[in-house]
């Protein structure tokens, strides 16, 4: 494994932040999904939760994140995003990341850390099996824009 800073983000990291965002939405395939700016990301600053793979000083991954409570399981946090720019990949950032996440999961006492993943991104299905996560095919996603 590489020398990589796991962190929470800082003002100045959000443009590279950002700039990943829009990587990863051409990664999804969806960059018209894209719809916040990096103004509103930097005025939303305070409301957003994200920690960064740093290393050599440039921002190369980062998960965002949020706590919530499920109806069945109670408290948990749900993992919005994880992405590692492309040319950093498997060098076991992305598993930095997730355990990060993890460790802020269960020092919060909470019982799931809960994700989306793309039925299409089979390199990502076969991480998260691999780690002991359950991917569960039955569920889709509803989005109301407002």
């Amino acid at each position: 494994m590489i020398n990589t800073i796991i962190r929470a983000v800082v003002p100045d990291d959000l443009p590279a932040v950002y700039a990943l965002f829009q990587e990863f939405a051409v990664f999804q395939r969806t960059p018209e999904k894209l719809y916040i700016t990096l103004e509103e990301l930097v005025a939303d600053a305070e409301h957003f939760k994200c920690l960064v793979a740093v290393m050599d000083g440039q921002v190369v991954g980062f998960a965002t994140w949020f706590f919530a409570y499920y109806s069945w399981t109670g408290r948990g946090v749900y993992l919005d995003d994880l992405y590692v720019r492309e040319s950093h990949r498997k060098y076991g950032i992305g598993r930095q990341l997730l355990d990060a996440v993890i460790g802020l999961a269960r020092e919060n006492n909470c019982r799931t850390v809960r994700w989306l993943v793309s039925r299409w991104n089979a390199n990502a299905i076969e991480f998260y099996k691999k780690i002991g996560a359950h991917v569960d095919d039955t569920e889709m996603t509803a989005v109301l824009p407002l």
